[in-house]
């Protein structure tokens, strides 16, 4: 079975190795037919402590690493700074 990766924005980078990633879904309410955004965080492995807050990360589920922990990042885009 393959892992699953999603796409998030780095909301914290408070504690040492870890991220926090906010993950945004859509989908088509089930009765009203509106599009709804849901959005849930997830915490997730930073070896280096190289992502920063508004970074775009792809984070890959894995074996659990700590109580919070289960996914790690594999890739990330720098946010440009202005």
């Amino acid at each position: 079975m393959p892992k699953r990766t999603l796409q998030g924005v780095v909301v914290s980078d408070k504690q040492a190795k870890t991220i926090v990633v906010r993950v945004d879904r859509r989908f088509t309410h089930p009765i009203y037919k509106k599009t709804i955004r849901r959005s849930k965080n997830y915490h997730a492995h930073d070896e280096s402590n190289e992502f920063k807050p508004g970074d775009m990360v792809w984070i890959e589920e894995s074996k659990p690493i700590s109580k919070l922990k289960h996914w790690v990042v594999i890739r990330g885009e720098h946010k440009k700074s202005a």
